[in-house]
């Protein structure tokens, strides 16, 4: 039963993680090379990765253009990003200037011979395999490939939900102390009790 409940508490403590890594801000330091758009047929298996429709044009489709930036980062590696709005949906980033995004991307393009280093703001996971993309959300020039963010969003968000998570605990603590493991005693003393008189009651049978 221990092996059991750790295996229960490890599938969460992933879940948790994954779900904080996919959603929370990621800042890379990148080089825009080219912009584009590009018609998406997102009704596959990987359809849960893609935004809803932009805000404002229709819904219900299975394709639909959306912007991608390509890049190089600062370790010399490509990466493409997807540039869609959030709208009111999830994650809240209540993103909806996706136009004025790919303009300022494409206004940062430049070569290897004289670099244009950016910050990208963007949240999710690049899979090749799958074709998922993370989602750009800010863009931002920066002085060089060395270019460093400290998080703070992260930390904060963080934070905050382990200690609505240490308070959830403690109260439920408290609450199975008071209510719950009573009851499981009394049970146990009622199936003791009733574990003795059936011992008695076959003691005296037998004799």
């Amino acid at each position: 039963m221990r092996y059991v409940k750790w295996a229960i508490w490890t599938i969460l403590i992933l879940f948790v993680a994954a779900v904080f890594h996919y959603t929370l801000p990621q800042h890379d330091v990148v080089r825009v090379t080219d912009t584009f758009e590009r018609r998406v047929d997102y009704g596959g298996e990987n359809s849960i990765f893609w935004a809803k429709a932009d805000t404002g044009n229709a819904v219900g489709t299975s394709n639909r253009d959306v912007f991608f930036i390509q890049t190089i980062r600062a370790n010399g590696k490509p990466m493409v990003y997807r540039n869609e709005d959030t709208g009111w949906g999830w994650p809240p980033y209540f993103k909806f200037d996706t136009n004025n995004l790919q303009t300022e991307a494409a206004d940062l393009k430049s070569t290897s011979a004289n670099p244009q280093w950016a910050s990208i703001t963007h949240y999710g996971w690049r899979n090749e395999f799958i074709s998922i993309f993370p989602n750009a959300v800010a863009i931002k020039p920066v002085s060089g490939p060395d270019y460093s963010a400290i998080p703070w969003l992260n930390i904060v968000i963080i934070l905050v939900f382990l200690a609505l998570f240490w308070a959830i605990r403690v109260r439920w603590l408290r609450f199975r102390a008071r209510r719950i493991d009573p009851l499981f005693d009394k049970a146990e003393d009622g199936v003791d009790r009733a574990e003795s008189r059936l011992h008695r009651w076959m003691g005296g049978n037998g004799s």
